[in-house]
């Protein structure tokens, strides 16, 4: 009996230890849900804020983010995965342009869309930092490539 309780110790622990080391699902969090003919990626992205308008104003920068730096690393097939910035260090080379083009209000917006969200489809969820809210979102990647290439960000 002592030995079966070891044992089941032993094993809610080593799941416990392996739960709390998983990354936290959301942080960032970005699923490519399809690209459309005018390759535009639907992206379904959580963010985070105080409220649903600043994480609605985070989900739009966590997809832009990840379509220019990070690239897609979830979804279906045919998306296109690569991230538009392929260069080393390229965050602190050009840290002034993208502090200004992901401001509040800035020019990333120009480059994202909710068309595609349906009412009610957001997840909710509260923690004690605020509230996580998925949100459908497409991204004009074609137009953000010709935008950093007309910046010459990129080649």
């Amino acid at each position: 009996m002592k030995k079966l309780f070891l044992t089941i110790v032993a094993v809610l622990s080593i799941t416990y230890a392996d739960a709390q080391t998983q990354p936290v699902y959301g942080r960032y969090s970005v699923r490519c849900m399809g690209v459309e003919l005018d390759g535009s990626q639907t992206l379904r992205v959580q963010g985070y804020g105080r409220n649903r308008s600043d994480a609605k104003e985070q989900a739009m920068k966590n997809a832009v983010w990840a379509v220019i730096f990070d690239g897609i690393k979830d979804g279906v097939e045919g998306c296109n995965m690569r991230p538009l910035i392929t260069e080393v260090n390229a965050k602190e080379r050009y840290e002034d342009y993208f502090n200004i083009f992901f401001a509040d209000n800035g020019a990333y917006l120009e480059y994202v869309s909710l068309r595609d969200t349906k009412r009610r489809s957001g997840g909710r969820s509260k923690d004690k930092l605020g509230y996580a809210y998925d949100l459908t979102i497409r991204v004009l990647r074609p137009q953000l490539k010709a935008r950093l290439k007309a910046d010459n960000v990129i080649d």
